[in-house]
């Protein structure tokens, strides 16, 4: 049986790209070393280590950056049940607030650090640190008091804090997160598992709305916006590579070659 609230300390010598992840319950994430990627249906942020956030329990892709070799990935976790969030608003009588205004209501929220904070994050090390095991009601304890923290310094955001529930019953949902995705090398597999559909399923409804299989349309979208950006003369194909998500220049130059028949280079010395 899962714990209504866990206080974890999470490290790795490893970056990681992409991982699908399945949250059962939601997750506030301290960042101390390293960088991180979330990327939900349709929206996703980077985040750095002045910055901690909360991710709404559903389907995810992560990805973990260390800066160089012996380097960590560092992060304190405190994972929590809707249970408690909807009892910490009925208790302190905060509604949960309905807008409809771009960026509200998302699946995650970011946070900069402070003092406060900080200090927060340390006395999280120093519980873990004493080698006894946390009782549930110390870390529903640390739960209530960032909430209530929260709730002084970001009056506007903690009402946005609800249940980000993803339902792929609709071509609309698969267009946002098609689009949304286009400057990054995501898997087709990854994106039907956005979508909470199978592999057959999505591609299946993808070929539907865009009459091409997934691979070929995003291809096709990003080359035609790395032929953009080489056109306008600005950008270096070393650079454009980088910003589309790919992790070697050979196999943007091989995936541009075979959308526009030539080289970058070659595009840009005749445009």
């Amino acid at each position: 049986m899962t714990n209504k609230v866990s206080i974890i300390r999470y490290d790795s010598d490893k970056s990681s790209r992409n991982s699908q992840i399945t949250l059962q319950q939601n997750l506030f994430s301290f960042l101390l070393e390293g960088e991180k990627g979330i990327q939900y249906a349709g929206t996703g942020t980077i985040i750095k280590p002045d910055q901690f956030y909360l991710l709404s329990c559903g389907n995810c892709l992560m990805s973990e950056k260390i800066a160089a070799a012996g380097d960590r990935y560092r992060s304190m976790l405190l994972f929590f049940d809707n249970e408690l969030l909807a009892d910490f608003f009925s208790r302190h009588q905060i509604v949960a607030a309905v807008s409809t205004k771009k960026g509200q209501n998302e699946p995650f929220l970011v946070f900069g650090k402070d003092a406060f904070l900080t200090n927060f994050i340390d006395s999280l090390g120093l519980l873990l640190d004493s080698g006894k095991p946390l009782s549930a009601d110390i870390q529903k304890v640390k739960l209530e008091e960032l909430l209530l923290y929260l709730s002084a310094r970001y009056p506007e955001t903690i009402q946005q804090l609800r249940t980000y529930s993803y339902q792929a019953n609709n071509d609309l949902l698969i267009r946002e997160i098609v689009t949304a995705n286009i400057d990054n090398t995501v898997t087709v597999e990854q994106l039907a598992f956005l979508c909470h559909m199978s592999v057959s399923t999505f591609k299946r409804r993808f070929a539907g709305i865009y009459n091409s299989s997934p691979n070929k349309w995003l291809l096709e979208k990003r080359m035609q916006k790395a032929a953009d950006l080489l056109k306008n003369g600005k950008h270096q194909a070393s650079e454009i590579n980088y910003e589309l998500g790919y992790e070697n220049l050979s196999g943007f130059i091989q995936s541009f070659k075979k959308i526009h028949g030539i080289t970058p280079k070659q595009y840009q010395l005749l445009n």
